[in-house]
């Protein structure tokens, strides 16, 4: 027997493109569709056209496409930039970032849906309206407090910021929720704590909501810029994104370069974006968080 399941997904079946009136409706949609895909993308293909182009060519501005296609152009700012020394920097960055956002914040997510202590509702509350409040509101009090304790030149100050992270807890919070409660009875009927609960149970059912974490915690310390700015402006630890405004406020390259900068440090989230844009665009679901 044939299967039709494909026949039924979506509101335009087969048989209705026999009818003249949804055939034009539905190529106008895939017109609309690819005329917002030109638009979206059209800014990330200059950028990349102009990279290739010599510094005159690129003040003209006659053409969009360069005359030659010259990957040297690239290695070449690449060598003098020593862009590799950033990357590093931004890599270190982003990996104790994105440990920090998966433990502390699954952690406390665990405690209060599973371990509810005395005032675990007052927590939460407090968890809840930190969603409201804009994280720049609170940066001169953190970096006054990171100053206080010599926290500065260092990369822990944002590793711990990722940790406390409202969003992520109750993304955790939400998902934990949802694991069967006669599994975590039995481990604690056996004599588990509630730490080895969390390490050796919550976490190894919790895959989705880890990966959709671990891919918005990368992305958010790749391209954090104000506070990395503040701690690790001209010293050895810059980040990509701290060394971009540099390069933009200074003299000694040219435009071409820093063009070619930009597309250095737009390369990993378009990548990553690649890659996972389904548990990217479908948190929800992944998460578990009902609607």
């Amino acid at each position: 027997m044939k299967n039709t399941d494909s026949n039924l997904k979506g509101i335009i079946r087969d048989y209705d493109l026999n009818r003249w009136s949804v055939r034009i409706g539905y190529a106008a949609a895939y017109l609309l569709g690819i005329l917002f895909l030109v638009i979206c993308f059209f800014p990330l293909i200059w950028t990349m056209l102009s990279g290739f182009k010599e510094i005159k060519e690129f003040v003209l501005g006659t053409k969009i496409l360069p005359e030659e296609m010259r990957l040297s152009s690239y290695f070449h700012t690449w060598e003098t930039l020593s862009f590799a020394r950033y990357y590093i920097n931004s890599g270190v960055s982003v990996g104790g970032s994105v440990l920090c956002a998966v433990f502390f914040n699954g952690l406390l997510g665990f405690v209060l849906s599973r371990v509810r202590p005395a005032g675990h509702k007052v927590v939460y509350a407090l968890v809840m309206w930190g969603l409201l409040i804009p994280a720049t509101t609170s940066i001169v009090p953190l970096f006054l407090n990171i100053l206080k304790l010599h926290l500065t030149e260092s990369f822990l100050p944002l590793w711990l910021s990722m940790g406390a992270n409202a969003f992520y807890t109750v993304l955790f919070k939400n998902f934990f929720d949802s694991l069967p409660k006669p599994l975590i009875e039995s481990a604690r009927i056996d004599g588990a704590s509630e730490f080895r609960i969390f390490r050796s149970i919550a976490v190894p059912l919790s895959q989705a909501v880890i990966m959709v974490v671990v891919l918005y915690s990368i992305n958010a310390a790749w391209s954090d810029f104000l506070l990395p700015f503040l701690l690790l402006q001209n010293t050895p630890l810059e980040t990509v994104m701290v060394k971009l405004f540099s390069w933009m406020r200074g003299s000694k390259f040219n435009d071409v370069q820093i063009i070619r900068a930009i597309v250095f440090s737009i390369i990993p989230p378009i990548t990553l974006f690649a890659l996972f844009q389904k548990q990217i665009t479908q948190v929800k679901l992944q998460a578990g968080i009902k609607g």
